[in-house]
Order: C-alpha cells, then sequence, then structure tokens
C-alpha cells in the first residue's frame, strides 16, 4: 500500500491541505496519515495541539488518518521511523510542499527522509526539478495543485480583522473556530 505521511502544524487546517490530500488519493496513494506537530521551537502561536486534532478529525475517514500518537516527536524523520516500523511492508511518502525544499538540508537529519519517496506539492513558486537535484532526491512524485494561493498565517490574520474567510475554511472547522474563539489578537 502507498502510504502518504503529511507532517504539519494545520494552524488551522484550510480547504487548501484536504484539496492536497484528496488529489494525492485520487491520483497516487491508498491513505494518508495527517500528522499534527506538536508544540516546538520553530512554530510559534500555535493554537492548543487538542484543537488543531479536532479540526483535522472532520476530515477522518477510511483513506484519511489523523495520527495522535507521534506528534509530540520533535522531527519528522523521527515521526516517519515511527510509522515504518507500524506498516512495515508498505511504502511511505513524504508529502510536503515545494516551498519547504528550500530549507530542506537544515532539517534534521534530512539524509534519512531521503531513504523515503518524496510526494512534492509544486505551487509554482519553486524551481522543483533545481532542488530536486539539488538534494539528490532519489525518488519523488510532483503534484500539481493549482488555486491555493494563501495559507493558515492569511487566515489567522483575517480571522482576527474579522475578514471573510470562507473560502478559506469549511463550514465545520469555521463554527469550531468560532465556538472556541481560537484566533484573536492575543493569539496572533
Amino acid at each position: 500500500m502507498k502510504i502518504g505521511v503529511y507532517v504539519g502544524s494545520f494552524n488551522p487546517v484550510h480547504t487548501g491541505h484536504i484539496k492536497i490530500v484528496r488529489q494525492a488519493l485520487e491520483n497516487y496513494l491508498d491513505l494518508v496519515i495527517i500528522v499534527p506537530t506538536g508544540c516546538y521551537w520553530s512554530k510559534r502561536n500555535l493554537i492548543s495541539l487538542k484543537h488543531r486534532i479536532a479540526m483535522l478529525k472532520f476530515y477522518q475517514n477510511e483513506k484519511i488518518l489523523i495520527d495522535t500518537t507521534h506528534n509530540q516527536l520533535p522531527y519528522t524523520y523521527m515521526i516517519l521511523r515511527e510509522l515504518k516500523k507500524k506498516y512495515p511492508r508498505d511504502f511511505l511518502y513524504l508529502m510536503l510542499g515545494a516551498d519547504n525544499l528550500v530549507q530542506f538540508q537544515k532539517w534534521k537529519n534530512y539524509q534519512e527522509l531521503l531513504n523515503y519517496p518524496f510526494l512534492i506539492v509544486n505551487r509554482n513558486c519553486v524551481d522543483v526539478n533545481y532542488y530536486i537535484k539539488k538534494l539528490s532526491i532519489p525518488k519523488y512524485v510532483i503534484m500539481n495543485v493549482t488555486n491555493i494561493d494563501f495559507s493558515s498565517t492569511i487566515i489567522r490574520k483575517k480571522l482576527v480583522q474579522q475578514e471573510n474567510v470562507d473560502h478559506y475554511l469549511d463550514k465545520e472547522v469555521l463554527q469550531y473556530i468560532n465556538k472556541y474563539h481560537l484566533f484573536s489578537n492575543k493569539k496572533i
């Protein structure tokens, strides 16, 4: 089985994240495991992991799993190492945006990650082929995704400014955010 491992903060999960997952399942993968990261050094202003997991669970089904057991591991290579123990006969694909390739050599034990095939989400913001060669990525799939011209950062700012975010968030996620008052000036 081909399994995509999608690690991120998902602060909050938005329609772009889900579009990526669904497109990967339609074209390349049999299962996607989403791993929301815990609070760690490179991400500030994360809402609690509990809330991020709750929002992700709106999307969980037989082909999309939300992993809540490995999110306290501080590095992606550790998460993949542990998931490989759980799925020893399957092919694990590291799902990442092309923009992550720019700083990839700074990731802890990035060389170990090169043992896994990559599913690279190309949003035309990075010369993907340049970085594939530079990093010597041996196995990869490039998935072109269009119409994702926003990020969780933009969404958080819009929420603070009380701007419309219907285009970026599914109804259930927005209702959850509003119910728990998750994004305010103090949290951004």
